[in-house]
């Protein structure tokens, strides 16, 4: 089977090409999520760049085939991608590698910031409690009748937080805005849209809540997926 036949059989809905004769098979950049490659003969393929989330390679034989992180597969083994049981001295290093794909359908509600319907990623889970406004050099609550200072307080807490477990905003797949006040919206929005670029803005949902802690004017808590 060449790559052509691979991805038309891919894109029709196919995910299990057991036993199938892939040798030398080129799949650069191509995607391979979910595909079920129990018993495949991969030998010498080229995965330079693909995306393999969640793809199964259960007896495969992967002798000198080039993984997506572009060094050569040397073990040939019995595995499976993200199973706890395969010893980790036989994980390919792709395993670690954070994938991130923006989820987008004219079938919902197209985003109306700088926010996406949905993020599919792969990685380390990083879960940023909610930051108010607190300055930690000062240990209190700054800028209490200013909700862009407040909010802009706010992304340097979470920056610092994103920072020190290796991890940017280009990382976050969501946030939770909560908002004392929904008319500061248009405000706060200003401030968080300077963090994210539209493209890639992480999943989001805001809302309007009867109070916050230390009466603070905007909350906001994250999700980030960085490779482990």
């Amino acid at each position: 089977m060449d790559a052509e036949e691979l991805l038309q059989k891919y894109a029709a809905g196919q995910r299990q090409f057991h036993s199938v004769n892939l040798r030398g098979i080129d799949l650069q950049g191509v995607n391979l999520s979910e595909i079920d490659f129990y018993n495949a003969d991969l030998t010498g393929a080229d995965l330079t760049g693909a995306n393999i989330y969640g793809a199964t390679f259960k007896n495969a034989d992967l002798t000198g085939a080039i993984m997506p992180d572009g060094e050569v597969y040397q073990t040939p083994t019995d595995l499976e991608f993200g199973k706890p049981e395969t010893p980790l001295t036989k994980e390919p290093k792709e395993i670690n590698i954070m994938t991130r794909k923006v989820i987008r359908t004219d079938k919902a509600p197209a985003p109306v910031g700088p926010y996406n319907q949905a993020i599919l990623a792969s990685g380390q889970m990083l879960f940023v409690a909610g930051q108010i406004a607190i300055d930690p050099r000062l240990g209190d609550v700054v800028y209490t009748e200013d909700v862009v200072k407040q909010t802009e307080q706010v992304m340097r807490n979470i920056e610092a937080i994103l920072t020190e477990a290796g991890a940017t905003f280009a990382d976050v797949v969501k946030t939770g805005v909560f908002l004392a006040d929904m008319n500061d919206f248009a405000a706060v929005n200003a401030v968080y849209a300077k963090y994210f670029s539209e493209d890639t803005a992480p999943a989001r949902a805001c809302v309007e809540v009867s109070r916050l802690p230390k009466n603070v004017l905007v909350e906001i808590d994250c999700i980030a997926v960085i490779a482990s």
